[in-house]
């Protein structure tokens, strides 16, 4: 009876995951291709931000790899960074983070190892005496950015 019950449970669980492989609107080649062009520097909200930055007067530095969790934007003098962070690859609690369904595994110790290392880089950083400031995907998409732009402001100016 047992082992009728497990064979069940193999089965469901390979008709999910082919169900979910199925709904996919791209090949597996084509999805691997997708994901490979998704770039780490000067994405749009990066973009946003430094141009915002640039029209106030602020004068910053990008990606240095000798600071910690090498920052998107560094403020060398005034010992602040300030990093721009993809709510699925950083897994902000918002509506554009969800847990993907296919290859579950992989996804989640990627993200997971992400969460780590920048909570491991906001620690050395503090350390190290640099102040720093998480500027979420989500908050660039707002209609009225004010908010996010006082908010560094506040920042820069503290």
């Amino acid at each position: 009876m047992i082992s009728s019950q497990k064979q069940l449970i193999m089965l469901i669980d390979w008709a999910i995951f082919n169900w979910v492989k199925f709904l996919d609107v791209h090949s597996p080649q084509q999805r691997s291709f997708n994901m490979s062009r998704i770039q780490g520097k000067d994405t749009k909200p990066e973009m946003l931000l430094r141009k915002w930055l640039w029209s106030r007067g602020y004068r910053y530095r990008l990606h240095r790899k000798d600071i910690p969790g090498k920052p998107d934007i560094i403020f060398p003098g005034r010992k602040k960074v300030i990093f721009v962070h993809g709510c699925f690859w950083h897994k902000h609690a918002c509506k554009y983070f969800k847990w993907p369904k296919t290859n579950f595994e992989f996804w989640e110790k990627k993200i997971k190892g992400n969460v780590s290392r920048d909570n491991r880089n906001y620690q050395l950083l503090t350390e190290n005496n640099w102040q720093y400031l998480v500027v979420w995907e989500c908050e660039t998409k707002s209609r009225a950015p004010e908010k996010l732009f006082d908010k560094i402001e506040k920042f820069l100016l503290s």
